[in-house]
């Protein structure tokens, strides 16, 4: 019994002595598992802060080949767009662009980007759209992101005498995208509208019924302030 206390009394030492040997501040090793899944958090928390603070600009354009992602198991997905986008050589911002523009289920990139009176302008791709395979977003100063082609004939668009006389001829007409670029006029204070036309039909195939035109308003520092409809004759 005395042995056996003595030399359970020894590996209590030399384990402590071990332990000793290991200073203070110096971390225990680390579970591979455990680093791996740490490494991969804060991978997705850097892209979800990319996704968030991206701020659009000529960068997040790309133009590339996508028949990789038309057949087989991975056609059409948010995943195949990204990794076809790198092997074509994006930058890091367009592919960011992209799975922004992606988020909601349906594929999209930038395609190009001009300034127009101070305000980004760019052009996005639908590459597996049925109809209508290009829109355009307006960037503001703050770096907002405006899609004129998401246009709804809701209450206040209705209200417009325009809109009204020519819903009175044609109840079941609605607005069609894309929208196309207008002109612009100066408004006061050093601010800019931007005026987009939508035509309205009663359906893809159909004939124009007549066009909706929306003035969209920045400030003189380029900031977004507001979005109306404005008689043609304004143009």
């Amino acid at each position: 019994m005395r042995r056996s206390r003595c030399l359970l009394t020894a590996m209590g030492v030399l384990l402590f002595a071990t332990a000793c040997q290991r200073g203070a501040d110096e971390p225990s090793p680390a579970n591979p598992d455990t680093a791996a899944a740490g490494a991969a958090a804060a991978s997705s928390t850097e892209q979800a802060t990319a996704n968030v603070t991206l701020r659009w600009s000529n960068a997040v354009v790309w133009s590339g080949d996508l028949n990789s992602c038309r057949q087989g198991e991975t056609a059409a997905t948010r995943e195949c767009l990204v990794k076809a986008m790198q092997a074509g050589g994006a930058s890091a911002d367009a592919v960011t662009a992209a799975e922004q523009l992606s988020s909601a289920g349906e594929l999209a990139y930038v395609t190009a980007w001009h300034d127009q009176d101070g305000v980004g302008v760019a052009t996005v791709n639908y590459p597996f759209r049925a109809n209508t395979n290009e829109g355009t977003r307006l960037i503001d100063a703050s770096g907002k992101r405006i899609d004129v082609d998401n246009l709804q004939l809701d209450d206040t668009l209705r209200a417009d005498p325009g809109v009204q006389a020519l819903l009175t001829t044609d109840p079941q007409a609605t607005p069609f995208a894309p929208a196309q670029a207008a002109g612009s006029a100066p408004l006061d204070g050093g601010g800019v509208r931007l005026l987009y036309r939508t035509p309205l039909r009663e359906c893809h195939a159909c004939v124009d019924v007549g066009t909706v035109q929306i003035g969209y308003d920045f400030d003189a520092k380029r900031n977004f302030i507001a979005q109306q409809a404005v008689p043609s004759a304004l143009k």
